[in-house]
């Protein structure tokens, strides 16, 4: 495992670093066969550039992280797509929690997590199939790490090869923390003190979802030439 660290980089914008990142992982050797998921919304502009380089297919891993009930960015667990749910039982058992209290934590992020996976997917899309292949999970950039560690949690449980997180920018703890989840972890930027993600980029936007749609809507492969 390991990190490109680069000083003061500063990316243009969610494209820029995608490419960035393409062509950093366009050096690695990647087995088998290769999927690059996007955490939405930001990840996604990130993901295509890294798909298209890598002509590998595209699609978006929705997580929900479930917060407790006092403080949200603390994670008791996670769920993910195809009812898939990981729990921390050992701050579970801390906090006090009992049974019901974490279904309704469970429940309540359920109708958000379908709602984003029928907006994103689609009502009709197949489940994510990711059992045996290598995946490249990115994100436009990652501060604490609570969301990328659900995300790595869940896809986990759904039996990858290899899970490789690639982010353009993240802050030191969140590094070190996913190199003990994840397979590999390669981040073009690390800074200290790492304030926000979007301090990294000259234009950072929000992602709509509409933008999502589109891009998982576009080839990521040159079209095969038939004759």
């Amino acid at each position: 495992m390991e990190s490109r660290y680069k000083s003061n980089t500063v990316f243009r914008d969610r494209q820029d670093a995608g490419r960035q990142l393409a062509q950093r992982l366009s050096s690695e050797s990647l087995e088998g066969e290769v999927i690059v998921l996007g955490l939405p919304r930001g990840g996604v502009p990130v993901a295509y550039e890294i798909a298209a380089t890598l002509h590998a297919p595209l699609d978006v891993l929705v997580v929900r992280k479930l917060g407790a009930p006092f403080n949200r960015e603390l994670a008791i667990g996670a769920i993910g797509p195809g009812g898939i749910a990981v729990y921390n039982d050992h701050l579970v058992q801390q906090l006090g929690l009992d049974q019901s209290e974490v279904e309704r934590i469970r429940q309540q992020e359920l109708v958000e997590l379908d709602r984003r996976e029928q907006t994103y997917r689609g009502a009709n899309a197949p489940p994510l199939d990711v059992a045996n292949k290598t995946v490249i999970l990115t994100d436009d950039g990652i501060a604490t790490g609570s969301t990328m560690f659900a995300a790595v949690e869940a896809l986990r449980a759904l039996e990858p090869a290899k899970i490789i997180v690639a982010v353009p920018t993240s802050s030191v703890e969140a590094y070190a923390q996913l190199r003990r989840k994840a397979d590999k972890v390669i981040a073009l930027s690390t800074p200290d003190p790492y304030m926000a993600v979007g301090v990294w980029y000259e234009y950072f936007g929000q992602t709509s979802d509409q933008e999502v749609i589109d891009l998982l809507a576009r080839p990521t492969a040159p079209p095969q030439r038939h004759g």
